[in-house]
């Protein structure tokens, strides 16, 4: 593991749900399971290869959210997050391509193609699709300093290093807010959201991907579903992410799954084998031009809207 991060990582405070409050943590999804001393440089970067470790996970009985409790302390995890390596290059561009195309349906709902803000922006690939789409204004916001060194020229002095902070950007200036499978990542979702809703102008909209751990997919693979992972506090259902979204203020709410593409040498990279077979079967995939094809599957994945009502 990365130095003198272990005893950082083992959590120690208990909380509640982080969407409704409720402190019934009876409902155990799943126990603590994990090592810390056998986590690597890329325990908190995107599209790792599953390590299958988690912290303890209780479902809310009130709005269906799946959280961790116990967690580790905020600080150590923005540690975690800025000294995390970064090896998912092409896979970034593929996502940011898929989310570019969710993007196209909401871009006349919004007041204008003013500014728009991507949390967790990696490496900014989807920066580039913001400005692609015309938006006068793409900035970026990412913990991890390696995607951020692997930016293109173009878009790296568009993304802040560091976690987001809100009285880093204009209050009520923002006409679209992004954030890609990253709310599961963060100690308070319901206080990002609650930010996101103060930064945006009346009409603008906050746009999200997260898991749903109760798509078939997850449900099928159960213990062995990529999602349960050291990094996510918190699991969605559309259920609490509306919920969520509707207690922070935003109005129009929806969710739907999609279908996400990734080369199928990444598909292979997440499915549910052996370690030493799984490195050969996706190191030989990565050096043939079938490991390359880009292949459309529904994985669990959700988007979510919200809209400033307009008399905010």
């Amino acid at each position: 593991m990365m130095a003198g991060m272990e005893g950082l990582m083992a959590p120690d405070h208990a909380r509640p749900c982080p969407v409704c409050g409720d402190a019934d943590d009876s409902r155990v999804f799943a126990e603590a399971a994990y090592d810390l001393s056998k986590l690597g440089e890329h325990a908190f970067a995107s599209r790792k290869v599953p390590e299958y470790m988690h912290y303890r996970l209780v479902q809310c009985p009130t709005c269906d959210l799946v959280y961790a409790s116990p967690v580790p302390a905020a600080e150590s995890l923005v540690r975690a997050y800025g000294e995390a390596a970064y090896d998912s290059g092409a896979e970034a561009a593929c996502a940011a391509r898929t989310y570019g195309r969710i993007l196209k349906p909401y871009l006349s709902r919004l007041p204008d193609l003013g500014m728009a803000i991507d949390v967790g922006a990696g490496d900014g690939a989807f920066l580039t699709e913001l400005a692609d789409a015309g938006f006068e204004s793409a900035m970026g916001v990412e913990p991890s300093a390696a995607p951020i060194a692997a930016a293109s020229p173009r878009v790296r002095p568009w993304i802040r290093h560091g976690a987001f902070r809100e009285e880093e950007y204009p209050a009520g200036e923002a006409s679209l807010i992004t954030c890609f499978q990253t709310l599961e990542h963060l100690p308070d979702p319901m206080e990002f959201c609650r930010a996101a809703f103060r930064l945006l102008k009346p009409g603008g909209a906050l746009l999200v991907v997260d898991h749903d751990y109760r798509h078939v997919v997850n449900r099928a693979l159960g213990r062995r579903s990529p999602i349960l992972d050291i990094e996510h506090l918190q699991l969605f259902s559309r259920r609490s992410m509306v919920e969520m979204l509707r207690r922070c203020g935003f109005a129009g709410v929806e969710a739907r799954h999609i279908t996400n593409r990734y080369p199928l040498h990444y598909w292979l990279r997440l499915a549910p084998l052996p370690g030493g077979l799984k490195r050969r079967v996706c190191d030989a995939a990565r050096q043939t031009w079938l490991g390359r094809i880009t292949i459309p599957l529904p994985v669990g994945n959700m988007v979510a809207v919200g809209y400033k009502p307009i008399s905010s």
